[in-house]
């Protein structure tokens, strides 16, 4: 690893900053030792100031235009500008020399479900942006896509019980999860108005229409498991966080619902097993995953059950975006995140 005391800083951007995780990002690069923040565009709100706490105090962030970016002046680029119209600005990026962190569903496994062609010089086999899988493959990359906020709950909680073999073949693996409003982004909608949402509880993206699915199964599918998922989103009248209740029919039974996870993830520095629930007080503003298991009684089959949570805006999104940006230019991967 390098020295951070002489390494020089990192110039980075931010595009699209004005939303939940463009101004998540901002705070966590003023936050960073090595990175400094050279611009941060917004389109609608181009022209204003970005209001933002890092370091224990506000910072006044001034939002410019895309088109007055300079891309060619940075080492890297956050995306975070919204799916199907990301892949253009990370396509300029790369032409201008810049690095790349995407976190739009653009370039993630399966497209996110869109099947349009990406622009010229844009890879279609970017780096999944998951550390905890695929730490090696993101070391020195220079586009990484960034997972989806669900998805990043679900495949850390999935993944080793996947490699080992142990969910049952042709099994039905059933998802239910619950997020905060923050994760359906900062445009106005007349659901997520305070009135609307507060004292409620709803599901959303029923019968597996969520985008996040796509990602899901092809990682999956790259793991070995032959399974179905069954997913279902819910909103809940809070900001931030997700908790995800994972059931797994099994291919044999085991003694140790953590054990498998004791055996993929002891010694990660971003993910947290506990003998207790999860709850998303225990990771809000944490770049953290949090997992605990549990064997329930009385099934005639196999079954474990897998809860799973994160901060939808850090480790599900610009927590994990700076966690990539690190490896991606050779600094220590906990540089400036919270676990």
């Amino acid at each position: 690893m390098p020295d951070l005391s002489v390494t020089p800083p990192f110039r980075v951007g931010v595009l699209g900053a004005s939303g939940y995780s463009g101004r998540e990002l901002c705070a966590l690069v003023l936050g960073h030792p090595q990175l400094t923040l050279a611009f941060a565009t917004a389109n609608t709100q181009r022209g204003t100031t970005l209001r933002v706490r890092a370091t224990g105090r506000m910072h006044d962030v001034p939002l410019i235009a895309p088109e007055a970016a300079d891309l060619a002046g940075v080492d890297l680029v956050f995306a975070a500008l919204p799916h199907g119209a990301s892949a253009e600005w990370v396509a300029k990026a790369i032409a201008a020399g810049s690095r790349v962190v995407d976190l739009s569903s653009d370039l993630r496994p399966g497209h996110g479900g869109v099947t349009h062609a990406l622009p010229a010089g844009v890879p279609h086999d970017a780096p999944y942006g998951l550390p905890e899988l695929s730490r090696d493959h993101l070391r020195g990359a220079r586009v990484v896509a960034n997972p989806g906020c669900y998805a990043t709950s679900i495949l850390v909680a999935l993944a080793p019980l996947a490699r080992a073999g142990l969910i049952a073949p042709g099994a039905t693996v059933s998802i239910a999860a619950a997020s905060g409003v923050s994760g359906a982004g900062a445009s106005p909608k007349l659901e997520l108005l305070f009135a609307e949402i507060t004292e409620d509880f709803r599901a959303y993206g029923v019968g597996n229409s969520h985008r996040h699915l796509f990602e899901m199964r092809a990682a999956l599918s790259g793991m070995g498991a032959d399974c179905d998922l069954l997913f279902t989103p819910h909103l809940l009248p809070v900001d931030r966080g997700i908790l995800s209740t994972i059931t797994v029919p099994l291919a044999r039974p085991l003694a140790n619902a953590l054990a498998p996870y004791h055996a993929a993830y002891d010694g990660e520095p971003f993910v947290e097993l506990t003998t207790a629930l999860p709850a998303l007080a225990d990771v809000q503003h944490r770049n953290v995953v949090r997992l605990g298991a549990v064997l329930p009684s009385g099934m005639r089959q196999p079954t474990l059950l897998v809860f799973s949570a994160i901060d939808n805006l850090v480790k599900g999104a610009a927590g994990q975006a700076v966690q990539n940006a690190n490896l991606m230019l050779g600094l220590p991967e906990t540089a400036g995140l919270q676990a």
